[in-house]
């Protein structure tokens, strides 16, 4: 049986016609958009077998993607429907619960009831797993290259909905630290110029900080670089965000974290990450002005 004209196959029930992004709600999406693409290809009369090859996928994969194991990418998405040949109300309809499904929000509110440990745990996971990870610091140093007195600064503050016992979580993350040591990965860590110089702690403590950095960007699988007030940019450093290879990119807000797994999220944010690289102080000019801005913290103050 060949597949139907684009005409015989409508919009399923299961599926909102405005579809919103709530990312608490990915899992609900994922689901649905998995049956959504299990009844249509029902509807069209082709085998598991046969749409998978003419997506060009493995069997197994349409089979995971049909009950919900396995999360398809948009592309993925992309390419199920054309093979499909749905109707183009029923392609956008899918193809923004796609986006929604591949997109995911983590309250800060739940990590603190969890206990921020957990947290570091789940970071572990992702650099275990990753071999070049990128980070975009526009506001503070990340977790792996925090001294410790930074660190428990950085960790305990003093407002809602931050506020939580961080003892086992900052033991947990200079533990995480021991993965720069790792020669089969790479660290591109890219800081602005604020970053460096906003004063979390007191001057002494921000002058360790920085000498710290100096000290690590000269191991050989990590770079770290400095994007400069005095560069001109068309491109505010609107978020931190962190490339785990091509694969997942998670973006920092005040209240949470959204973790991103659509294939042309990930490209945009790679974009971006050249962009201000490319714009940047790295190797020998980057460690001079580290040096000079913690000769500036410890300079005495009248």
């Amino acid at each position: 049986m060949e597949v139907p004209g684009p005409r015989a196959l409508r919009p399923l029930p299961g599926v909102r016609r405005r579809v919103t992004l709530d990312p608490q709600r990915a899992g609900d999406d994922r689901q649905r958009l998995a049956r959504a693409l299990r009844d249509l290809r029902k509807a069209s009369g082709l085998s598991g077998e046969r749409l998978a090859r003419r997506c060009n996928m493995s069997q197994s994969k349409i089979s995971r993607i049909e009950n919900g194991r396995a999360l398809p990418s948009v592309v993925d998405v992309e390419r199920v429907l054309l093979a499909l040949s749905v109707d183009a109300a029923t392609r956008d309809e899918l193809l923004n619960l796609a986006r929604v499904a591949n997109t995911e929000f983590r309250d800060i509110r739940a990590s603190v009831r969890r206990g921020l440990h957990h947290r570091q745990r789940e970071l572990a996971a992702l650099e275990g797993t990753a071999t070049h990870m990128r980070y975009f610091l526009p506001s503070l140093v990340t977790g792996l290259l925090q001294t410790p007195e930074y660190m428990r600064a950085a960790m305990d503050m003093p407002i809602e909905p931050a506020k939580g016992d961080t003892t086992r979580a900052v033991a947990l993350k200079l533990e995480r630290q021991r993965v720069l040591h790792d020669p089969s990965k790479r660290f591109e860590f890219l800081l602005t110029e604020q970053a460096v110089t906003w004063r979390l702690c007191a001057p002494p403590v921000m002058a360790l900080q920085l000498d710290r950095l100096v000290s690590l960007s000269r191991l050989p699988n990590v770079r770290i670089g400095v994007v400069p007030t005095t560069r001109d940019l068309g491109v505010g450093p609107m978020n931190t965000f962190t490339l785990y290879d091509r694969h997942l990119v998670t973006v920092e807000t005040f209240t949470g974290q959204i973790v991103l797994r659509d294939p042309k999220d990930i490209a945009h944010h790679v974009s971006l990450f050249a962009y201000f690289s490319d714009r940047s102080l790295w190797g020998n000019e980057s460690r001079s002005f580290l040096l000079a801005a913690s000769r500036e913290f410890m300079r005495p103050r009248e």
